[in-house]
């Protein structure tokens, strides 16, 4: 017996069986073995099949794809039956439907639903922040475990779809966020002016936009969208800004054409003097 096994070593699946084999005993199992022999040692064990890795440890942790080549593995002959009495720790990617699925599946062992909100780099570091929905008294079973490869566990309920909406919505930003970054690498470039530095500058200014997506936030919270400091006029007229920058310029018009095309929709809608954040409101209708 180990203290915990791990199926899936990809290269997160890899960066957590070295953070996992600092504190715990280890049994690992992937379909292609050959990736585990540089892991193992007299506390790291390399298991012959799926269903003898789950039988090594009371705790299991599932990192692979996604949750179609998750369930394939689970699927094996006599997996279900060793996963009673267990934690099973689902850390593949997917959406809360596949969460859900996957929890209504759960034969006579605990489940929890994970998303790591990291590179396999940022493993093991203790602001690396780990997305958990599930039985709360099953991650009080776990939770050294989980602790050793992200120390910021965020348990956002027993809603077993709750951590990979909240592991999509931050990836959402951050995407976004990037999408615009690179737009704005472009313009530097068109202009002869430092990627690097305008790299430096977002990143100093940073505290200063996350206080606007607070006060956007806040403001679709409340519901409350009149009386803006900059309307959604004034902000469409930047998005025409960016579209004719683009033209001029030859560049990839990709970013601001989606942009635009959200801003037309909210003036059509009549939201010209209500708040950026209104633009919820057409998101919220189907087009």
């Amino acid at each position: 017996m180990t203290d915990v096994s791990l199926i899936g070593l990809g290269p997160m699946g890899i960066a957590l069986a070295r953070a996992l084999q600092q504190k715990f005993t280890l049994t690992l199992w992937n379909r292609t073995a050959e990736r585990a022999k540089p892991l193992l040692n007299q506390g790291t064990l390399l298991a012959p099949d799926a269903r003898a890795a789950v039988e090594a440890s009371p705790v299991v942790l599932v990192c692979v794809a996604d949750y179609a080549a998750s369930r394939a593995i689970l699927a094996q002959p006599g997996v279900s039956e060793a996963l009673r009495g267990k934690v099973l720790v689902q850390l593949s990617t997917g959406t809360p439907q596949d969460a859900r699925e996957a929890w209504a599946a759960a034969d006579g062992h605990a489940y929890l639903d994970g998303a790591l909100l990291a590179t396999p780099g940022q493993i093991g570091r203790p602001d690396t922040p780990l997305f958990i929905s599930g039985e709360e008294r099953a991650l009080a079973a776990c939770r050294p475990v989980l602790e050793a490869i992200a120390g910021n566990i965020q348990y956002m309920g027993e809603a077993i779809g709750n951590a990979a909406a909240w592991d999509l919505a931050t990836l959402s930003c951050m995407f976004g966020a990037m999408s615009g970054f690179f737009h704005g690498v472009r313009i530097c470039e068109t202009e002869g002016l430092p990627v690097d530095a305008f790299a430096q500058m977002i990143g100093a200014i940073s505290p200063v936009l996350g206080e606007m997506i607070l006060d956007e936030g806040e403001a679709i919270h409340a519901g409350g969208y009149g009386e803006p400091e900059s309307s959604m006029a004034t902000c469409a007229s930047s998005g025409r800004l960016f579209v004719r920058q683009a033209r001029e310029a030859a560049l990839d018009p990709s970013f601001p054409d989606f942009l635009m095309r959200l801003f037309e929709r909210s003036l059509d809608a009549g939201l010209a003097q209500e708040r950026l954040a209104a633009m919820i409101k057409v998101l919220r209708s189907p087009r």
